[in-house]
Protein backbone atom coordinates (compact mmCIF):
# COMPACT_ATOMS: atom_id res chain seq x y z
CA UNK A 1 0.00 0.00 0.00
CA UNK A 2 1.66 3.24 -0.57
CA UNK A 3 1.91 5.77 1.55
CA UNK A 4 1.42 8.89 -0.67
CA UNK A 5 -0.25 9.47 -4.38
CA UNK A 6 -0.26 12.66 -5.58
CA UNK A 7 -3.68 12.69 -7.62
CA UNK A 8 -4.50 15.26 -10.81
CA UNK A 9 -0.54 16.53 -11.50
CA UNK A 10 1.39 18.02 -14.34
CA UNK A 11 4.85 17.22 -14.49
CA UNK A 12 7.28 18.42 -17.01
CA UNK A 13 8.45 14.96 -18.76
CA UNK A 14 9.55 14.81 -21.97
CA UNK A 15 10.39 18.78 -22.48
CA UNK A 16 6.83 18.78 -22.50
CA UNK A 17 4.27 19.14 -19.40
CA UNK A 18 2.03 16.22 -18.79
CA UNK A 19 -0.87 15.10 -16.69
CA UNK A 20 0.41 12.58 -14.25
CA UNK A 21 -0.01 10.67 -11.43
CA UNK A 22 3.01 10.16 -8.37
CA UNK A 23 2.73 7.08 -5.85
CA UNK A 24 5.41 7.51 -2.26
CA UNK A 25 6.68 4.92 -0.80
CA UNK A 26 8.75 5.34 2.63
CA UNK A 27 9.93 8.63 1.29
CA UNK A 28 10.94 7.82 -1.92
CA UNK A 29 8.85 8.14 -5.43
CA UNK A 30 7.58 4.56 -6.54
CA UNK A 31 5.81 5.37 -9.55
CA UNK A 32 5.05 7.65 -11.62
CA UNK A 33 2.08 7.20 -14.59
CA UNK A 34 -1.18 8.69 -16.20
CA UNK A 35 -2.86 6.56 -13.65
CA UNK A 36 -1.35 5.00 -9.88
CA UNK A 37 -4.31 4.81 -8.47
CA UNK A 38 -5.24 0.83 -8.95
CA UNK A 39 -4.77 -0.17 -5.25
CA UNK A 40 -5.33 1.03 -2.07
CA UNK A 41 -3.56 3.64 -0.36
CA UNK A 42 -2.99 6.19 3.00
CA UNK A 43 -3.26 9.19 2.18
CA UNK A 44 -4.32 11.08 -1.54
CA UNK A 45 -3.68 14.99 -2.57
CA UNK A 46 -5.27 16.44 -5.09
CA UNK A 47 -3.15 18.79 -6.87
CA UNK A 48 -5.80 19.92 -9.00
CA UNK A 49 -3.92 20.10 -12.29
CA UNK A 50 -1.30 22.25 -10.69
CA UNK A 51 2.59 21.70 -12.17
CA UNK A 52 4.13 19.82 -9.57
CA UNK A 53 8.71 20.19 -9.77
CA UNK A 54 11.20 18.78 -7.74
CA UNK A 55 11.88 20.11 -4.16
CA UNK A 56 14.28 23.12 -4.45
CA UNK A 57 17.91 22.01 -3.56
CA UNK A 58 19.68 25.70 -1.88
CA UNK A 59 23.43 24.69 -1.19
CA UNK A 60 24.56 27.79 0.25
CA UNK A 61 22.65 29.18 3.15
CA UNK A 62 23.50 30.52 6.25
CA UNK A 63 21.12 29.20 9.71
CA UNK A 64 23.60 30.93 11.82
CA UNK A 65 23.32 28.36 13.95
CA UNK A 66 24.91 28.31 16.45
CA UNK A 67 26.08 31.44 17.68
CA UNK A 68 23.68 33.91 16.52
CA UNK A 69 20.35 32.53 16.83
CA UNK A 70 18.89 35.82 17.46
CA UNK A 71 19.11 36.29 13.71
CA UNK A 72 18.32 32.53 12.60
CA UNK A 73 18.28 29.11 13.82
CA UNK A 74 17.85 25.48 11.92
CA UNK A 75 14.07 25.63 12.52
CA UNK A 76 13.30 29.00 11.47
CA UNK A 77 15.59 28.88 8.98
CA UNK A 78 13.78 25.46 7.80
CA UNK A 79 10.96 26.93 8.04
CA UNK A 80 11.42 29.63 5.47
CA UNK A 81 12.75 27.01 2.90
CA UNK A 82 9.65 24.86 3.21
CA UNK A 83 7.35 27.84 2.35
CA UNK A 84 9.60 28.75 -0.46
CA UNK A 85 9.64 25.47 -1.58
CA UNK A 86 13.08 24.17 -0.79
CA UNK A 87 13.46 20.67 0.64
CA UNK A 88 17.25 20.53 0.99
CA UNK A 89 20.09 22.69 1.91
CA UNK A 90 23.65 22.91 2.35
CA UNK A 91 24.47 25.08 5.21
CA UNK A 92 27.76 27.35 5.43
CA UNK A 93 30.09 26.88 8.03
CA UNK A 94 30.25 30.17 9.38
CA UNK A 95 28.81 30.08 12.11
CA UNK A 96 30.15 30.72 16.29
CA UNK A 97 31.81 29.12 16.37
CA UNK A 98 33.34 28.54 12.79
CA UNK A 99 32.83 24.54 11.63
CA UNK A 100 36.55 24.28 11.22
CA UNK A 101 37.51 21.19 13.58
CA UNK A 102 36.01 18.06 14.83
CA UNK A 103 34.28 19.47 17.53
CA UNK A 104 32.87 22.35 16.60
CA UNK A 105 31.90 20.32 12.99
CA UNK A 106 29.88 18.31 15.66
CA UNK A 107 28.61 20.61 17.61
CA UNK A 108 26.99 22.03 14.71
CA UNK A 109 25.27 19.25 13.55
CA UNK A 110 23.48 18.74 17.21
CA UNK A 111 22.02 22.08 16.53
CA UNK A 112 21.00 21.32 12.71
CA UNK A 113 18.80 18.45 14.43
CA UNK A 114 16.06 20.91 14.99
CA UNK A 115 15.82 21.52 11.35
CA UNK A 116 12.12 21.03 9.67
CA UNK A 117 14.04 20.11 6.09
CA UNK A 118 16.98 17.57 4.94
CA UNK A 119 20.60 19.50 5.13
CA UNK A 120 24.03 19.27 4.69
CA UNK A 121 26.75 20.74 6.66
CA UNK A 122 30.23 22.52 4.91
CA UNK A 123 33.30 22.78 6.50
CA UNK A 124 35.39 25.70 6.85
CA UNK A 125 38.98 26.41 5.29
CA UNK A 126 41.21 28.58 7.87
CA UNK A 127 45.38 28.81 8.36
CA UNK A 128 45.02 25.60 9.99
CA UNK A 129 44.30 22.78 7.60
CA UNK A 130 44.97 20.06 10.17
CA UNK A 131 41.39 19.18 10.32
CA UNK A 132 40.20 19.02 6.61
CA UNK A 133 40.58 15.06 6.34
CA UNK A 134 38.76 14.58 9.48
CA UNK A 135 35.69 17.13 8.76
CA UNK A 136 35.58 15.02 5.46
CA UNK A 137 35.23 11.64 7.56
CA UNK A 138 32.38 13.34 9.58
CA UNK A 139 30.39 13.97 6.64
CA UNK A 140 30.89 17.51 5.77
CA UNK A 141 29.71 18.30 2.07
CA UNK A 142 31.81 20.29 0.61
CA UNK A 143 34.51 22.61 1.91
CA UNK A 144 33.61 26.91 2.07
CA UNK A 145 32.94 28.65 1.06
CA UNK A 146 36.59 29.87 1.13
CA UNK A 147 36.92 33.31 1.86
CA UNK A 148 39.58 35.31 -0.58
CA UNK A 149 38.84 38.37 0.64
CA UNK A 150 37.96 40.28 4.22
CA UNK A 151 34.33 38.66 5.03
CA UNK A 152 34.06 36.72 7.52
CA UNK A 153 37.07 37.05 10.59
CA UNK A 154 39.28 33.72 10.87
CA UNK A 155 37.44 31.92 7.84
CA UNK A 156 39.71 34.48 5.26
CA UNK A 157 42.84 32.55 3.57
CA UNK A 158 45.76 33.84 1.85
CA UNK A 159 47.49 32.28 -1.27
CA UNK A 160 49.83 29.69 -0.11
CA UNK A 161 47.04 28.46 2.48
CA UNK A 162 44.68 28.42 -0.86
CA UNK A 163 47.34 26.42 -2.69
CA UNK A 164 48.05 23.86 -0.03
CA UNK A 165 44.09 23.68 0.88
CA UNK A 166 43.32 22.73 -3.04
CA UNK A 167 45.86 19.98 -3.15
CA UNK A 168 44.09 18.28 0.24
CA UNK A 169 40.32 18.82 -1.15
CA UNK A 170 41.74 17.05 -4.45
CA UNK A 171 43.15 14.36 -2.64
CA UNK A 172 39.74 13.77 -0.75
CA UNK A 173 37.72 14.38 -4.20
CA UNK A 174 35.39 16.94 -2.31
CA UNK A 175 34.43 20.36 -3.60
CA UNK A 176 35.75 23.51 -2.72
CA UNK A 177 33.23 26.57 -2.58
CA UNK A 178 35.18 29.82 -3.25
CA UNK A 179 34.05 33.18 -2.30
CA UNK A 180 36.19 35.17 -4.98
CA UNK A 181 36.94 38.55 -4.20
CA UNK A 182 40.98 39.70 -4.45
CA UNK A 183 41.79 41.09 -0.87
CA UNK A 184 44.34 43.49 -2.07
CA UNK A 185 42.27 45.15 -4.96
CA UNK A 186 39.42 45.38 -2.44
CA UNK A 187 41.66 47.40 0.60
CA UNK A 188 43.53 49.47 -2.25
CA UNK A 189 39.85 50.90 -3.54
CA UNK A 190 38.51 51.43 0.03
CA UNK A 191 41.29 53.37 1.23
CA UNK A 192 39.85 55.95 -1.98
CA UNK A 193 36.75 55.74 -0.91
CA UNK A 194 37.20 57.09 3.14
CA UNK A 195 34.61 59.34 4.23
CA UNK A 196 32.15 58.14 1.67
CA UNK A 197 29.01 57.02 3.24
CA UNK A 198 26.69 57.08 0.23
CA UNK A 199 25.39 53.15 0.08
CA UNK A 200 26.48 52.92 -3.45
CA UNK A 201 29.85 53.20 -2.01
CA UNK A 202 29.92 49.90 -1.73
CA UNK A 203 29.78 48.38 -4.20
CA UNK A 204 32.32 50.64 -5.91
CA UNK A 205 34.13 49.39 -2.84
CA UNK A 206 34.63 45.82 -4.20
CA UNK A 207 33.95 46.01 -8.34
CA UNK A 208 33.76 43.02 -10.57
CA UNK A 209 37.50 43.50 -11.57
CA UNK A 210 38.15 42.00 -7.65
CA UNK A 211 35.62 39.38 -8.42
CA UNK A 212 37.61 38.44 -11.53
CA UNK A 213 41.26 38.48 -10.11
CA UNK A 214 40.05 36.26 -7.41
CA UNK A 215 38.73 33.84 -10.39
CA UNK A 216 41.97 34.17 -12.26
CA UNK A 217 43.76 33.22 -8.78
CA UNK A 218 42.07 30.10 -7.78
CA UNK A 219 41.84 28.72 -11.42
CA UNK A 220 45.56 29.20 -11.25
CA UNK A 221 46.23 27.38 -7.66
CA UNK A 222 43.66 25.00 -8.25
CA UNK A 223 45.42 22.07 -9.99
CA UNK A 224 42.73 19.72 -10.29
CA UNK A 225 40.71 20.77 -7.52
CA UNK A 226 36.89 20.67 -8.03
CA UNK A 227 36.08 24.52 -7.98
CA UNK A 228 32.55 25.52 -7.80
CA UNK A 229 32.65 29.47 -7.13
CA UNK A 230 29.87 31.32 -5.10
CA UNK A 231 27.61 33.90 -5.91
CA UNK A 232 29.21 35.07 -9.11
CA UNK A 233 28.11 38.66 -9.88
CA UNK A 234 29.55 40.62 -12.06
CA UNK A 235 29.99 39.98 -16.39
CA UNK A 236 34.03 39.95 -15.63
CA UNK A 237 34.27 37.01 -13.73
CA UNK A 238 31.81 35.30 -15.54
CA UNK A 239 33.39 35.48 -18.69
CA UNK A 240 36.94 34.11 -17.08
CA UNK A 241 34.64 31.31 -16.05
CA UNK A 242 33.01 30.69 -18.94
CA UNK A 243 36.44 30.00 -21.07
CA UNK A 244 37.85 28.75 -18.42
CA UNK A 245 34.44 25.51 -18.00
CA UNK A 246 35.79 24.57 -21.98
CA UNK A 247 38.44 23.01 -20.90
CA UNK A 248 37.91 21.80 -17.38
CA UNK A 249 34.95 19.68 -16.18
CA UNK A 250 35.95 20.56 -12.80
CA UNK A 251 34.49 24.35 -12.67
CA UNK A 252 30.78 24.41 -11.46
CA UNK A 253 29.78 28.51 -10.29
CA UNK A 254 25.76 29.80 -9.00
CA UNK A 255 24.23 32.64 -8.81
CA UNK A 256 22.00 34.33 -6.30
CA UNK A 257 18.73 36.46 -6.75
CA UNK A 258 19.67 39.14 -5.23
CA UNK A 259 22.25 39.68 -8.13
CA UNK A 260 19.52 38.81 -10.64
CA UNK A 261 16.48 40.73 -9.25
CA UNK A 262 18.38 43.70 -7.58
CA UNK A 263 20.92 46.14 -9.17
CA UNK A 264 23.26 49.35 -7.98
CA UNK A 265 19.37 51.02 -8.83
CA UNK A 266 18.53 49.55 -5.71
CA UNK A 267 20.80 51.23 -3.23
CA UNK A 268 18.21 54.15 -3.17
CA UNK A 269 15.07 52.20 -2.21
CA UNK A 270 17.31 49.63 0.36
CA UNK A 271 19.98 52.19 1.24
CA UNK A 272 21.78 49.73 4.36
CA UNK A 273 19.55 46.85 3.39
CA UNK A 274 21.06 46.28 0.21
CA UNK A 275 24.79 45.74 1.64
CA UNK A 276 26.01 41.95 0.85
CA UNK A 277 29.33 40.22 -0.53
CA UNK A 278 29.37 40.68 -3.38
CA UNK A 279 27.53 44.13 -3.70
CA UNK A 280 24.95 44.88 -6.07
CA UNK A 281 26.15 45.45 -9.52
CA UNK A 282 25.03 47.39 -12.69
CA UNK A 283 22.75 46.53 -15.41
CA UNK A 284 25.41 44.70 -17.52
CA UNK A 285 26.56 42.50 -14.83
CA UNK A 286 22.73 41.38 -14.17
CA UNK A 287 22.00 40.80 -17.51
CA UNK A 288 25.38 38.77 -18.21
CA UNK A 289 24.09 36.47 -15.58
CA UNK A 290 20.55 36.08 -17.09
CA UNK A 291 22.72 34.89 -20.12
CA UNK A 292 24.81 32.69 -17.82
CA UNK A 293 22.07 30.80 -16.69
CA UNK A 294 20.74 30.33 -19.86
CA UNK A 295 23.66 29.62 -21.77
CA UNK A 296 24.27 26.99 -18.94
CA UNK A 297 27.56 28.51 -17.87
CA UNK A 298 26.07 29.32 -14.72
CA UNK A 299 25.16 25.99 -13.16
CA UNK A 300 22.65 26.66 -10.37
CA UNK A 301 21.06 29.37 -8.28
CA UNK A 302 21.30 29.50 -4.33
CA UNK A 303 20.23 31.53 -2.15
CA UNK A 304 23.27 33.17 0.08
CA UNK A 305 20.46 33.12 2.64
CA UNK A 306 22.28 35.53 5.36
CA UNK A 307 19.90 36.91 7.60
CA UNK A 308 20.79 39.86 9.88
CA UNK A 309 18.39 42.00 11.61
CA UNK A 310 16.43 44.85 9.89
CA UNK A 311 17.59 47.17 13.53
CA UNK A 312 20.88 45.74 12.72
CA UNK A 313 21.08 46.97 9.14
CA UNK A 314 20.27 50.18 10.25
CA UNK A 315 23.73 52.25 10.61
CA UNK A 316 26.17 53.81 7.91
CA UNK A 317 27.25 51.80 5.10
CA UNK A 318 30.34 50.38 6.47
CA UNK A 319 29.27 49.22 9.69
CA UNK A 320 26.28 47.55 8.92
CA UNK A 321 26.90 43.77 8.79
CA UNK A 322 26.57 41.75 5.18
CA UNK A 323 23.92 39.83 3.75
CA UNK A 324 20.09 39.46 3.03
CA UNK A 325 17.26 36.88 3.89
CA UNK A 326 16.72 35.28 0.73
CA UNK A 327 15.89 31.08 1.07
CA UNK A 328 12.08 31.78 1.18
CA UNK A 329 11.83 34.11 -1.58
CA UNK A 330 14.36 32.06 -4.15
CA UNK A 331 11.99 29.91 -5.84
CA UNK A 332 8.71 32.02 -5.97
CA UNK A 333 10.96 34.85 -8.21
CA UNK A 334 12.46 32.27 -10.16
CA UNK A 335 9.08 31.05 -11.06
CA UNK A 336 8.28 34.27 -11.95
CA UNK A 337 11.00 34.70 -14.43
CA UNK A 338 10.04 31.71 -16.40
CA UNK A 339 6.71 33.55 -16.35
CA UNK A 340 8.47 36.16 -17.77
CA UNK A 341 10.04 34.07 -20.39
CA UNK A 342 13.48 35.07 -18.99
CA UNK A 343 14.30 31.40 -18.38
CA UNK A 344 12.47 28.10 -19.34
CA UNK A 345 11.19 25.57 -17.23
CA UNK A 346 13.32 23.12 -17.97
CA UNK A 347 16.12 25.50 -17.11
CA UNK A 348 14.74 26.38 -14.14
CA UNK A 349 14.34 22.95 -12.31
CA UNK A 350 18.03 22.12 -13.86
CA UNK A 351 19.60 25.05 -12.22
CA UNK A 352 17.63 24.39 -8.69
CA UNK A 353 17.00 20.76 -8.59
CA UNK A 354 19.00 18.60 -10.91
CA UNK A 355 22.50 20.32 -11.13
CA UNK A 356 23.03 20.67 -7.28
CA UNK A 357 22.05 17.05 -6.21
CA UNK A 358 24.72 16.18 -9.33
CA UNK A 359 27.29 18.55 -8.13
CA UNK A 360 27.03 17.97 -4.73
CA UNK A 361 26.06 13.86 -5.04
CA UNK A 362 22.27 14.12 -3.12
CA UNK A 363 19.85 11.31 -4.42
CA UNK A 364 17.49 14.30 -5.02
CA UNK A 365 16.31 16.88 -7.24
CA UNK A 366 14.17 14.38 -9.99
CA UNK A 367 10.97 13.17 -9.96
CA UNK A 368 12.02 9.76 -11.29
CA UNK A 369 11.27 6.43 -9.68
CA UNK A 370 13.91 5.77 -6.20
CA UNK A 371 14.51 9.51 -5.65
CA UNK A 372 13.36 11.12 -2.36
CA UNK A 373 9.90 12.37 -2.85
CA UNK A 374 10.48 16.23 -2.23
CA UNK A 375 7.74 18.31 -4.20
CA UNK A 376 6.63 21.56 -4.48
CA UNK A 377 3.11 22.04 -6.05
CA UNK A 378 2.92 25.08 -7.37
CA UNK A 379 0.08 27.75 -6.40
CA UNK A 380 -0.65 31.49 -7.42
CA UNK A 381 1.14 34.77 -8.23
CA UNK A 382 1.74 36.98 -5.00
CA UNK A 383 3.06 40.06 -3.88
CA UNK A 384 5.80 39.36 -1.27
CA UNK A 385 5.46 41.25 1.69
CA UNK A 386 8.29 41.15 4.96
CA UNK A 387 5.60 40.21 7.39
CA UNK A 388 4.71 37.12 5.46
CA UNK A 389 8.22 36.08 6.04
CA UNK A 390 9.36 32.91 8.11
CA UNK A 391 12.90 33.89 8.69
CA UNK A 392 13.91 35.62 12.53
CA UNK A 393 15.37 38.83 10.25
CA UNK A 394 11.44 39.76 9.71
CA UNK A 395 12.62 41.37 6.24
CA UNK A 396 13.30 40.88 2.69
CA UNK A 397 14.93 43.32 0.21
CA UNK A 398 12.35 42.14 -2.18
CA UNK A 399 9.18 43.59 -0.36
CA UNK A 400 6.38 44.68 -2.77
CA UNK A 401 7.53 42.07 -5.73
CA UNK A 402 5.60 39.67 -7.47
CA UNK A 403 6.26 35.68 -7.07
CA UNK A 404 4.88 32.21 -7.43
CA UNK A 405 5.04 30.50 -4.28
CA UNK A 406 4.44 27.03 -3.43
CA UNK A 407 0.66 26.08 -2.09
CA UNK A 408 2.43 23.22 -1.15
CA UNK A 409 5.54 21.66 -0.21
CA UNK A 410 6.58 17.88 0.46
CA UNK A 411 9.58 16.62 2.08
CA UNK A 412 10.54 13.02 1.89
CA UNK A 413 6.70 12.00 1.65
CA UNK A 414 5.65 14.33 4.55
CA UNK A 415 3.49 18.09 3.77
CA UNK A 416 5.58 20.27 5.48
CA UNK A 417 3.90 23.36 4.35
CA UNK A 418 0.41 24.08 3.14
CA UNK A 419 -1.50 27.07 1.96
CA UNK A 420 0.48 29.25 4.26
CA UNK A 421 0.69 27.31 7.47
CA UNK A 422 3.77 25.44 8.18
CA UNK A 423 2.89 21.41 8.91
CA UNK A 424 5.79 19.86 9.13
CA UNK A 425 7.68 19.05 12.30
CA UNK A 426 10.34 20.36 14.30
CA UNK A 427 13.42 18.36 13.91
CA UNK A 428 11.99 15.93 11.24
CA UNK A 429 14.92 16.78 9.04
CA UNK A 430 18.13 14.75 7.97
CA UNK A 431 21.58 14.76 7.76
CA UNK A 432 22.64 14.07 4.18
CA UNK A 433 26.24 13.45 4.58
CA UNK A 434 29.18 13.93 1.99
CA UNK A 435 30.35 10.98 -0.08
CA UNK A 436 33.60 11.09 2.95
CA UNK A 437 31.42 10.07 5.34
CA UNK A 438 33.21 7.16 7.95
CA UNK A 439 31.80 5.22 9.76
CA UNK A 440 32.33 3.97 13.42
CA UNK A 441 32.92 0.45 12.23
CA UNK A 442 35.84 1.54 10.20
Amino acid sequence: MPDLVIKNARLLINDAVQPAEIAVDNGRISKIRKNVATVEFNQVIDAKGALVLPGAIDVHVHFRDPGMTRKEDWYTGSCAAAAGGVTTVIDHPNTIPPAIDPDSYKKKLKEAKKSMIDYGINAGVTGNLTFLKDLWELGAAAFGEIFMAESTGSLNVNDRTLKEAFEIIENLSAVACIHAEDEETRKKIVHLLKGKLEPESYSKSRPGLAEKIAVEKALKLAGNAKLHFCHVSAHESLETIRKAKAGNKNITCEVAPHHLFLSIKDWKRLGTLGKMNPPLRDFHSQQSLWEGLRDGTVDMVASDHAPHLESEKMTDIWTAPAGVPGVETMMPLMLMAVRRNLLTLKRLIEVTSIRPASVFGLRKGVIAQGYDADFMIIGDVKEIRKEKMHSKAGWTPYNGMEGIFPKMTISRGDVIFEEGEITGKRGRGRFIPGKGLKSETE
